[in-house]
C-alpha cells in the first residue's frame, strides 16, 4: 500500500497557529519534508521545530527563493521523485507549507506533480491574509464589499485599476515593489486607508501606517492591506 503524502499548511509563522489536525499529521508520519532556501535554515521548519520529537526521516529541499528563478521545475521535479520513492515503500510524507498551501503556497507545485499517481491530502492553514488582518486589528471586508487579492508584482496601470473596483484589497508580496506601490497609493488619495504590516504573528513582526513605512524595499513576509471606506465595519 502506498504511503500518503500530506501538505501541511503551519500557519503564518506563531507556531501556535498550526491546527490540530497537522499536528496530528506531523506526529505520525514517519517522513517530514520542507523547502528551504539554497543556503541556510528553513522558515517553514522553524516554526514546527518545537512539535519536532527527531522521530522523522528528513528531506529538506533546496531551492531558490528569487522571483526570477521561480519556480524551479527542476528542483520539484527532483523533489517528487525523492518524495515518490517514499510513498511508494509505504511510508507517509508530511510537506510543510508556510500559511495555507493553496494559497499561493509552495505546496502546489508539489501536488501538480503528486496527485495523479500517489494520494495527497491537503490540510488547510492560517493564511498570512488572515493573520495579517488579526495582527493590523483590521476586518478585511464587511457587508458587500468585494475584497481583491493582488500580488505587488502586477504592473502599476493594472494595480490601480483593480484597485479602484473593489472596495478592500490585500496587496501582497510587496518587497523590492514598496516605493512604486507606494507612490500609486498615494496618488488615489488612499493613504490615509492603508497599513502595513511585515512578518506578521513572527516575533520580527513590525505595524506601520503605510505613510510611515520609510524603507526602499519590504521583506517578501509583508503585506498593504487598504479599505476604501476605511472602517467600514463600524457603520
Amino acid at each position: 500500500m502506498k504511503g500518503t503524502l500530506y501538505g501541511l499548511g503551519v500557519g503564518p509563522g506563531d507556531p501556535e497557529l498550526i491546527t490540530l489536525k497537522a499536528l496530528r499529521i506531523l506526529e505520525r508520519t514517519s517522513v517530514l519534508a520542507y523547502p528551504a532556501p539554497e543556503e541556510g535554515e528553513s522558515l517553514v521548519r522553524s516554526i514546527v521545530a518545537d512539535h519536532l520529537d527527531g522521530h522523522h526521516e528528513e528531506v529538506c529541499i533546496r531551492m531558490p527563493m528569487v522571483s526570477a528563478r521561480f519556480p524551479a521545475q527542476d528542483v520539484y521535479d527532483r523533489a517528487a521523485a525523492d518524495l515518490g520513492r517514499h510513498l511508494d515503500a509505504g511510508r507517509d510524507v508530511a510537506m510543510l507549507c508556510e500559511g495555507d498551501p493553496f494559497f499561493y503556497g509552495s505546496f502546489m507545485y508539489m501536488f501538480g506533480r503528486m496527485a495523479e499517481h500517489h494520494p495527497v491530502e491537503v490540510v488547510p492553514g492560517v493564511s498570512s491574509l488572515m493573520a495579517c488582518a488579526a495582527t493590523l486589528g483590521a476586518p478585511l471586508a464587511a457587508r458587500n464589499d468585494v475584497l481583491s487579492v493582488l500580488p505587488a508584482t502586477l504592473a502599476s496601470e493594472a494595480l490601480e485599476r483593480r484597485i479602484r473596483d473593489v472596495d478592500a484589497v490585500a496587496i501582497i508580496k510587496v518587497g523590492r515593489h514598496l516605493p512604486r506601490v507606494r507612490t500609486l497609493i498615494e496618488a488615489m488619495g488612499l493613504t490615509g486607508s492603508a497599513r502595513y504590516v511585515e512578518h506578521a504573528t513572527m516575533a520580527s513582526e513590525r505595524i506601520l501606517p503605510l505613510a510611515e513605512v520609510a524603507d526602499d524595499t519590504a521583506p517578501y513576509f509583508s503585506m498593504i492591506l487598504l479599505h476604501a471606506r476605511g472602517d467600514a465595519w463600524k457603520v
